[in-house]
């Protein structure tokens, strides 16, 4: 018996429910001993290596490539460019989401004829060693013509900027708006007080622990490809790779190892991986990339880059009536993946955030750059749109001289108003907002905090309270259902086969909770298989908070669909009706007869000897489910961060951090605590330390972790979580996601606790992130 199934054993042991305890990861064994698999550990017989020779300007014409004295060397197989791929039979171009409100340039998987950002692939080499195809990459000689580079966004649509796309003269490449101009024109109109910010949401760049890896093979003889990869949904990269590449998406198979954290950035398409794969199948022999950190940090998708104008209309009560946003949203160098979605749908239909607002009009332009491709990151679009109303309400309620807490009370969608559909669209699910903040404040004891707040600043100590009352979508539905297989085997075990792909959510143990509980049979008796398209033919992957809603459920109603299976066997075996047939904690009984019982997994092992089964039975016991809920679920919440302010030094200190989520039900609540942790923890760089920067021709700046600053675990600070249960009605679970939730209400409830802090000396807003330079430089600008 494994160690990590102590705490399964023992809540069995005891009849309790599984689905709800917080037993420890199953997974987590192999992960700290080294005993779990990562793409780079794969070592297939006679794999051979690639690296790319990189641009190193961000907008120029390629004149000419010389590949010659790369060639030459004895330990290169070959050098490619972009000429070789359209040589090929492949279409060799990236895919990416093009809904009618976005254009999407071609992206090459190799740049043939212009370079757009810094760290484009122009070449690959494939040598005997990572060292020899680095340093061939390196003998490469490229004649460039520069052309002028542009990196900010309002810079990018003046009339005379650079042109990045021909098809895009303007650099716009998305156009979008939601709600309804008229009715938000008017009741600006008969607003009693306008609330205006310019909101600045940094580029961010993810730094997974594993930077980005493949390892691909190719049989000629079958035209089978086989990728092994860093990727948060194998079936999606394996279509996309289907479509690059010219292959029936059949003949591929993408096979996740362990991944060492995606965040987001590995649910893209990208020229690395999908290069190595095409040269495999060019040289019929194992080839295997390894993305430098240097690599990951150039052309591994950044997130946020918004500038917001936003205004909120209120009464003279503080009363919402309305809201505007205009924002300018980065796109970088092309249309990545997923951008088009997450700037325009997952960033403006949450605009509304908690409350009540009657009327919203906002405008969203996308805005091409010569920097990395912008994309999805922990939370994509939700964090942005989080950051703009809670920014509004707090600045607000100061100019109101209104309490913070009291001011989000007044406009807080009422409970029995679920479910509810906000002016852009979204039906949300179920909420109490009200508890979860009232819950925050008797942690805290939010009026003895006020009156010490005030104390100290006799003391000419500053600190500060900030508040975060978030919502978020989750589970994108309908439309992108997730696969679940519960089967039994011979023996009596269970395989559980999912769609979705764990990369520290820890699916290996959830789903082996939900299987269990449903089936009544032992924890250790479930065996989860995920991240394999060639052992699960379908699914559609993990982002966006969906695998507990989505393939949580999946799981669970297949799970229920093995009893059904199971009772039709077990009644024959009654000589009885099935409708007279109970399940309960894994045992089937005739009702009123208890006494007289048969176990799930008996009845398992029975099917699959094929004897004594009823006339329109099968051999064993299997059931899938696709599951595509009819809504999103909503989960929300109350986040405070307390810090102090040192204005002569700019330095902020954590004193608190409360957080109270509720993301419905709870299927393993550690689980949720740790995926909140460090959901804060990634906040709270991105407010106070971590900022992506180029310079005017388009040079990263902040290239490598001696220059781009992360937060370590003493600028942490420690976390009091709490939980309300408000279940979601549109799945089996009532569960809503909680792998996002910290990153989304972090960042504005530490501004707005720096904010609170600074209000003595008359700063009312500082741009993220938050350095003790710019806090220094606020104090002496206000002063």
């Amino acid at each position: 018996m494994g160690v990590e199934s102590s705490d399964a054993d023992a809540i069995e042991s005891e009849g309790g429910d599984l689905l709800g305890a917080p037993i420890e990861r199953r997974e987590d064994r192999a992960l700290v001993t080294g005993d779990a698999e990562y793409t780079d550990d794969i070592k297939h017989p006679g794999t051979v290596h690639v690296a790319f020779r990189r641009s190193r300007y961000a907008h120029a014409r390629i004149e000419g490539i010389d590949t010659s004295d790369a060639e030459a060397r004895a330990d290169v197989l070959a050098v490619y460019t972009a000429a070789d791929v359209d040589e090929s039979d492949a279409p060799g171009t990236l895919q990416a989401a093009n809904p009618p409100c976005a254009t999407a340039p071609d992206r090459p998987m190799l740049a043939g004829e212009t370079v757009r950002y810094q760290g484009e692939p122009i070449a690959a080499v494939v040598a005997t060693d990572r060292y020899a195809a680095h340093d061939a990459s390196e003998a490469i000689s490229i004649d460039y013509d520069r052309l002028d580079a542009v990196t900010d966004l309002a810079d990018a649509r003046v009339e005379d900027a650079p042109t990045i796309h021909e098809d895009c003269p303007t650099n716009v490449g998305i156009d979008w708006s939601v709600g309804d101009p008229a009715a938000t024109d008017e009741a600006f109109e008969k607003a009693s007080h306008i609330t205006e910010l310019d909101l600045v949401n940094n580029r961010v760049i993810p730094a997974a622990m594993e930077p980005r890896a493949a390892v691909a093979r190719y049989r000629g003889s079958t035209g089978d490809l086989t990728v092994e990869l860093t990727t948060q949904n194998p079936h999606n990269h394996r279509d996309r790779l289907a479509a690059s590449l010219g292959v029936r998406p059949g003949k591929i198979r993408v096979r996740a190892p362990s991944v060492g954290g995606g965040f987001g950035s590995k649910i893209h398409q990208y020229a690395a991986e999908t290069v190595t794969a095409w040269a495999a199948m060019e040289l019929e022999r194992p080839l295997k990339w390894q993305a430098t950190r240097t690599e990951g940090f150039l052309a591994t998708s950044h997130g946020r880059d918004h500038r917001t104008h936003a205004e909120l209309a209120l009464d003279d009560d503080g009363t919402i009536l309305g809201l505007r946003a205009d924002s300018q949203v980065g796109l970088g160098g092309y249309l990545s993946t997923a951008q088009a979605t997450v700037a325009s749908d997952s960033y403006g239909e949450m605009l509304c955030g908690q409350y009540d607002v009657p009327a919203l009009h906002a405008e969203v332009t996308g805005v091409f750059t010569n920097t990395a491709p912008v994309d999805a990151y922990r939370g994509a679009g939700r964090p942005e749109a989080c950051y703009v109303i809670e920014r509004l309400v707090d600045r607000a309620a100061r100019e109101l001289a209104i309490d913070p807490t009291e001011l989000r009370r007044r406009n807080f969608i009422p409970t029995e108003a679920f479910p509810y559909e906000v002016p852009t669209g979204h039906v949300y699910d179920s909420g109490d907002y009200r508890k979860s903040l009232d819950e925050a404040l008797d942690i805290l004891d939010y009026d003895a905090l006020r009156e010490r707040q005030e104390e100290l600043r006799g003391e000419d100590r500053y600190l500060g309270i900030g508040f975060s009352c978030y919502v978020e979508a989750c589970g994108v539905a309908p439309g992108l259902f997730e696969s679940g297989l519960v089967r039994f085997t011979p023996s009596g075990g269970v395989v559980v086969q999912a769609g979705t792909h764990s990369h520290g959510q820890g699916h290996e143990t959830s789903y082996a909770q939900i299987a269990a509980s449903r089936l009544g049979v032992p924890y250790d008796d479930v065996e989860v298989v995920q991240g394999d398209t060639g052992e699960v033919p379908e699914g559609s992957g993990t982002y966006g908070s969906r695998s507990g809603p989505v393939g949580g459920s999946a799981v669970s109603r297949s799970a229920e669909k093995a009893v059904e299976q199971a009772r039709i066997i077990a009644a024959h075996r009654f000589e009885a009706a099935a409708e007279d047939v109970e399940f309960g904690d894994g045992e089937f009984s005739i009702a009123g007869a208890p006494e007289r019982s048969i176990g799930i997994q008996e009845i398992a092992r029975d099917a699959y000897s094929a004897q004594d089964l009823p006339d329109d039975a099968e051999p064993g016991i299997e059931a899938t489910t696709f599951f595509d809920p009819e809504n999103y679920t909503f989960p929300f919440g109350t986040h405070v961060a307390v810090v102090e302010v040192d204005p002569e030094s700019g330095e902020i200190t954590f004193e608190r951090y409360v957080a109270v989520d509720d993301v419905g039900e709870r299927i393993n609540p550690k689980i949720v605590e740790g995926q909140i942790h460090g959901g804060i923890a990634q906040g709270i760089g991105q407010a106070l330390y971590e900022q992506a920067e180029y310079d005017d021709n388009g040079q990263l700046i902040t290239g490598s972790l001696q220059d781009y600053v992360m937060p370590s675990a003493q600028h942490i600070p420690r976390m009091e979580t709490a939980a309300t249960v408000t279940p979601s009605p549109h799945n089996p679970l009532g569960v809503k996601g909680a792998g996002e939730a910290g990153t989304i209400a972090s960042p504005p409830a530490v501004v707005n606790a720096v904010c609170d802090a600074l209000a003595p000396f008359g700063v009312d807003h500082v741009d993220m992130p938050l350095t003790p330079e710019k806090i220094w430089r606020a104090v002496r600008e206000a002063e």
